[in-house]
């Protein structure tokens, strides 16, 4: 009988690759099921092997409960509702007057033959347990290597997805929307791909790979570019379009290093054979730059850039382009702007050349109506202010009068004079907006905007949308954020607020 524990021991371990305390932990188990049975109601059962011997003994046991206790989970005061696994303190101490609750009385029965287990549940339990051992195994053999590059074979095909061997008994699944679109794949083919998460699943896949993510072009260029391992080059960051085209930023450390040059490689070596593993996806190479706006202006490539306009607090650019360059910048259905966007983690509105003197123009004189309000001055006072590149009444009340008079058209009394009027301004604001008065007013440009009345003006002023240029920045979605609105009528709105801007254009 021992010997037969031993040897399906050393089978199973042996063939499943698992620690022998493991497979003991699970005959153990099957075991205890099987005395189990012999039994006509739930009693606890406990098994010990001699992992030297295979000699085992069985015990019965009961947990020793005090009628009435307060269950320290639930709250609830237990009863004894199991006779075959608990007592009462009272039967306890006829067999050990020492024994208080929470104690366990055991004796040993005798223990059934290890030969005359129901063999089929026998199986079943050690089965289970050598497979959670080995799904354990592969997490942890795993876990420190989310980030890395991983090569398996593809076993089969699952709606869609894709299985990998990675061998070891270890699988991986490369979702469907992590697969390269177009990219067919046959059972047997030996695929790379990134591993983004190790999940310990009970059940279904605990791998999770991508040929997607940015990371796995990052990752294939590190195993390109010697350069990268040497630390002469830093890989930046990346932006897909997976299976079509995508941006890397590089840096080079060296300044004598070409970065571009070392990641393209003699003939185009080292990109091809990225190219060639991302389904012939198109690579443009990127220098990267601590300047936000050359940085841009690189990402943007092939598209010449004319003119940009920075807004940091927005994390926004405007990028002005000649109408030759449009459709470039733009890309095939928005790519080559979505992915300079992604790379560079700004977000980068391009327009013709006349576009963008007209928007300049039109938030010129809106500034100037600002100022002209909120400081009570002249027109010229209010294009000089906008010149110098104020933009808000605070800056006016609060940046050092040194600068406002570096400004040749103002001596010492006018910068007074305009720092007072703007904290007066300020001032006013505050204490309307503490009496519930005045706050979120719309300006006139929004109210002359066709479609827009009062009461509409007010609700998007209440969200910061004031003027007719706030309005004309925002998309169709952003705008039903603010209000209850249907997609055509937005669309509307918006165009009907940016209709000024292709007016000054005609001009």
């Amino acid at each position: 009988m021992s010997k037969n524990v031993l040897l399906v021991a050393e089978a199973v371990a042996n063939e499943k690759g698992v620690e022998r305390p493991i497979i003991f932990e699970a005959i153990e188990a099957a075991l205890e099921s099987a005395t189990r049975k012999l039994y006509d109601e739930d009693v606890g059962i406990r098994v010990t092997i001699d992992q030297d011997t295979g000699d085992y003994r069985t015990f019965r046991f009961w947990e020793v409960l005090e009628p009435g206790e307060i269950d320290a989970e639930t709250g609830e005061p237990r009863f004894i509702e199991s006779p075959g696994r608990e007592i009462s303190v009272e039967q306890a101490h006829e067999h050990d007057t020492t024994l208080s609750v929470g104690d366990v009385v055991e004796e040993e029965v005798e223990s059934i033959e290890f030969g005359r287990i129901g063999a089929q549940a026998a199986k079943q339990v050690i089965v289970q347990k050598v497979r959670e051992a080995e799904r354990a195994q592969i997490v942890e053999q795993y876990r420190d290597r989310v980030g890395e590059l991983i090569t398996g074979l593809v076993k089969r095909l699952d709606k869609g997805s894709v299985i990998l061997d990675l061998g070891g008994n270890a699988e991986a699944l490369i979702p469907r929307d992590h697969l390269i679109p177009r990219e067919t794949m046959r059972p047997g083919d030996r695929v790379r791909g990134f591993l983004f998460d190790v999940r310990p699943e009970q059940r279904g896949p605990q791998l999770f790979v991508s040929r997607t993510r940015p990371e796995f072009l990052v990752e294939l260029f590190k195993l390109e570019v010697p350069e990268v391992g040497q630390g002469l080059i830093e890989l930046r960051g990346a932006a897909r379009d997976p299976g079509l085209r995508a941006k890397i930023s590089v840096q080079a450390k060296d300044r004598r290093i070409d970065p571009v040059g070392a990641c393209v490689g003699m003939r185009g070596s080292r990109v091809q054979s990225v190219s060639n593993e991302l389904v012939g996806e198109r690579i443009d190479i990127i220098v990267w730059d601590e300047n936000p706006a050359q940085f841009v202006i690189n990402a943007m490539a092939p598209a010449d850039i004319e003119s940009i306009v920075l807004d940091e607090d927005s994390g926004s650019m405007d990028l002005a382009v000649t109408e030759e360059s449009l459709a470039k910048a733009i890309g095939r259905g928005g790519q080559n702007i979505r992915l300079a966007s992604n790379l560079t983690e700004w977000q980068l509105n391009v327009m013709t050349l006349e576009d963008a003197d007209a928007k300049s123009e039109s938030e010129s004189r809106e500034l100037q109506e600002h100022f002209q309000t909120d400081l009570d001055v002249d027109a010229e006072v209010a294009a000089i202010l906008v010149q110098e590149g104020f933009t808000t009444t605070e800056e006016v009340a609060y940046v050092p009068p040194s600068e406002l008079l570096t400004v040749e058209e103002f001596d010492e009394d006018v910068v007074e004079e305009l720092r007072n009027r703007a904290r007066d301004c300020l001032l006013s604001r505050a204490i309307s907006s503490a009496e519930g008065a005045g706050e979120g007013e719309p300006a006139d440009s929004l109210l002359q905007v066709d479609g827009i009345d009062d009461n509409l003006g007010r609700e998007l002023a209440g969200h910061g949308v004031q003027t007719r240029d706030d309005l004309a920045e925002l998309d169709v979605e952003e705008l039903q954020e603010y209000i209850e609105i249907d997609n055509e009528r937005a669309a509307a709105l918006i165009m009907a607020a940016r209709a000024h801007w292709f007016e000054a254009t005609d001009s």
